[in-house]
């Protein structure tokens, strides 16, 4: 590193910053750190890694946030081993903003340096690790997600879940499986519902049955929102039954599950909906019965034409489109 910044020795702004980047004192050296960011320009991202290594908390939370979004693929690998490395700061706001910025990586490149790191020991930095790997798609960091979804913290397992939900690994589906029904962290339970949604429904239809009866309103929803994707029919009694007696919020996903699914036998809990309250929900319901296209609905639609909301007045008028298709 000292090599590299030496090679900015001709650079004229950041020599015109050198004095106060080296500064006694550390509102100097973050604030002059900042203007140096200003410049966008990709030759002084030396100097930004190394103020990583600040005797000052203050500045290297700074700098760890202003490198985020640096996505320069030659510089992937470096920025997300730096990165990696100010997980272990002793200042919580060092690691965070580390976390958050390389989160914000997008080159593959990043991957191999964070591999490691989705298996530390201390569960923040591998939490982290695996939501920087997520998006990247790295196939290598399956491994360390599967093993992942048995970790004490419920952190770890969250992100494990997501990186598995965007390989869409099969070998991951009996465990996401178990989660979605009986992790005792809720948000554990709704994004492992969600990521079940690249598997084979059959499979994976008794844990979203479960997840869709879930104590908790999200996991219903995002259960809702995956036997709709899925298109799972034998899922229709049970999201009828939610489209009658559950929150608003997660009506409006059984409404469009069902209307996904296409089976006739929500057609009068939908002409119910109707009705409600949440003009969301009337919405859902009016798409809903246009995507089912049975011509029963088409009194209650017609009298949704004239509903106080212009949303719902669009989609009854869908909803009556798709009733005229053959």
């Amino acid at each position: 590193m000292t090599e590299t910044l030496a090679a900015l020795r001709g650079d004229p702004d950041y020599l015109a910053l050198a004095p106060r980047l080296s500064a006694a004192d550390a509102a100097t050296r973050r604030i002059a750190l900042i203007e140096l960011a200003d410049h966008g320009d990709p030759d002084h991202l030396p100097a930004l890694l190394a103020a990583l290594d600040d005797p000052a908390a203050t500045v290297r939370a700074e700098a760890a946030r202003l490198v985020a979004g640096w996505d320069d693929a030659d510089a992937a690998a470096a920025l997300a081993e730096r990165l990696a490395a100010r997980l272990l700061d002793p200042d919580g706001e060092v690691r965070a903003a580390a976390a958050q910025s390389l989160s914000e990586l997008k080159a593959p490149q990043a991957g191999p340096a964070l591999l490691p790191w989705a298996r530390h020991p201390d569960a923040f930095a591998r939490a982290a690790a695996l939501r920087a790997l997520r998006e990247l798609r790295v196939p290598q960091a399956g491994d360390a997600a599967l093993d992942a979804l048995a970790h004490a913290d419920a952190d770890v397992r969250r992100e494990a879940v997501g990186v598995l939900g965007w390989l869409k690994l099969a070998a991951a589906v009996p465990a996401l499986a178990r989660l979605a029904q009986a992790d005792p962290d809720a948000e554990v339970r709704r994004i492992a519902s969600g990521a079940l949604g690249f598997a084979d429904g059959a499979a994976v239809l008794p844990a979203l049955l479960a997840a869709l009866a879930d104590p908790q309103w999200p996991v219903r929803e995002e259960a809702a929102t995956t036997l709709g994707k899925l298109r799972l029919r034998p899922a229709a009694p049970a999201l009828i039954d939610s489209l009658y007696g559950d929150i608003w919020q997660v009506r409006i996903k059984a409404a469009r599950a069902l209307g996904l699914i296409g089976d006739t036998a929500a057609v009068p809990a939908l002409i119910t909906s109707l009705g409600h309250a949440a003009g969301n929900l009337r919405k859902e319901a009016a798409i809903a019965l246009g995507e089912i296209g049975d011509a029963s609905a088409e009194p209650a639609l017609r009298l949704a034409e004239s509903d106080p909301d212009p949303e719902v007045r669009k989609a009854a008028r869908l909803g009556l489109a798709g009733l005229r298709r053959p």
